[in-house]
């Protein structure tokens, strides 16, 4: 069986690397990794940085703060944003400012 890399987003401040964890809607933290280097920026955004820990490494570093799950190669499941379509009437604005 071939060894799967994980490209892990990391935030990199100086010095120090601090492993990104996401959240899912309910609030659970989950640890989540890419199959390859580029999947990384097309779904977050160019430029971020990434380390490629193996699993049982993953593992390690993100049990001790709760985290139990990876997620290898996540999609984005948010809708879309509208243009112009999205912001609110001014009827609906002034509404929204009364409340």
């Amino acid at each position: 069986m071939a060894r799967v890399v994980w490209h892990v987003p990391v935030t990199v401040t100086g010095r120090t690397t601090v492993l990104r964890l996401f959240r899912l809607r309910d609030g659970r933290r989950r640890a989540v990794g890419f199959s390859s280097a580029e999947a990384p920026a097309a779904l977050l955004w160019p430029a971020r940085s990434a380390t490629e820990p193996g699993e049982p490494a993953l593992r390690g570093l993100t049990t001790p703060l709760g985290v139990d799950t990876l997620v290898l190669d996540p999609r984005l499941v948010a809708p879309p944003v509208a243009g112009t379509a999205a912001r609110p009437t001014p009827a609906a604005a002034a509404q929204l400012q009364h409340r």
